[in-house]
């Protein structure tokens, strides 16, 4: 059988310490194994064939429903993260495929507006709305009519785990269970530091000059340089640690938090994006009260899979994209030209 041939080549490449498909703690519902694919590769095919995953392609990832074609979106800054993360996986021979599992579905619970949409339905609820929670809620209750997609553990935690907000990068309270969840974890904010630093150029929020020469001259000057080295700084310091986790060298952590701290002050924060915030605020607050009013316009399954009338409708408008967002907006709340 194909499969038991991929397993037995996992157990003679892979490092020690990578997760091996054969021995996942398995699924929450039972299933026969493929003939043809693990278990994590039937993860990945899973998420990819989502309908979900098709809607990051309309979600924002920093700038709110950018019109430029080169702009990145949620679809495209889950790519980014895959190719990042297999890198890595690949050069410390840990499980590729457990990787771009998790890298392609750990952004699937994120709002329309980015993390300007997080704060809204924040507000909405009266307690944080985390979108890696939520990406669990999409994937076990939501996703094919309310089935869910049965993912292994493993692929569920690293969702779960791949977060760090505006807190530390390295968080053992966080950490995820495997190496390979660990990896996104760092391939998510490599990837993410690096783009938003190419959009914010491009949207004329900062120029390139602005950036602190002290940290370019740790990271690197261009976007290809600041990925290798700090792709390369991962691999060489978790060897060095012997695999114990995931780690960067202090080095390379510092310009990695300096950056981030850059890009909040001077970009995420800054008054042109805090602007559109405030209009995705207005709009998005407008159409949960609407639902609220009107809840029989709320479809079924997010009633089932929510445990009050409150978080159905956040379910709802948590899941649409940021044109639909705009469009529904405007049938409800716009006038519309009389045609005689």
């Amino acid at each position: 059988m194909i499969r038991e041939e991929i397993e037995e080549l996992e157990d003679k490449y892979l490092h020690p310490k990578a997760a091996r498909s054969k021995y996942s703690k398995g699924r929450n519902r039972p299933e026969e194994k493929c003939e043809l694919r693990t278990e994590f590769q039937r993860d990945r095919d899973r998420i990819i064939h989502s309908k979900a995953f098709r809607r990051l392609k309309h979600k924002t990832q920093v700038f709110l429903s950018p019109l430029g074609d080169h702009y990145r979106t949620r679809l495209t800054h889950t790519l980014e993260v895959m190719q990042i993360a297999k890198t890595i996986a690949k050069a410390l021979r840990l499980n590729e495929d457990l990787v771009e599992a998790i890298s392609l579905g750990h952004d699937l619970g994120h709002t329309p507006f980015g993390h300007a949409g997080e704060k809204i339905l924040s507000d909405i609820l009266g307690k944080p709305f985390k979108h890696y929670v939520h990406s669990l809620t999409v994937v076990e209750k939501l996703e094919k009519d309310g089935e869910g997609l049965n993912l292994t553990f493993e692929v569920l935690d690293g969702i779960a785990k791949h977060s760090k907000g505006v807190g530390p990068i390295f968080d053992d309270k966080k950490l995820a269970k495997t190496l390979e969840g660990q990896i996104v974890r760092l391939a998510d904010i490599i990837a993410y530091v690096n783009h938003d630093i190419d959009d914010a150029v491009r949207a004329k929020i900062i120029s390139f000059e602005d950036i602190p020469k002290d940290i370019l001259n740790s990271i690197g000057y261009t976007h290809g340089e600041r990925i290798h080295n700090a792709v390369k700084d991962i691999v060489k310091t978790t060897i060095e640690n012997n695999y114990e986790k995931i780690m960067m060298s202090e080095k390379m952590l510092k310009a990695i938090d300096s950056l981030r701290e850059y890009l909040f002050d001077k970009v995420y924060l800054c008054d042109i994006i805090k602007k559109e915030f405030d209009k995705a605020y207005k709009l998005l607050f407008d159409l949960y009260k609407f639902y609220e009013n009107n809840y029989e316009y709320v479809p079924d399954i997010f009633k089932k899979a929510a445990v009050d009338k409150k978080t159905a409708i956040v379910y709802f408008i948590a899941g649409m994209t940021d044109r639909y967002a705009i469009e529904v907006y405007k049938k409800i709340y716009i006038p519309t030209n009389w045609n005689t």
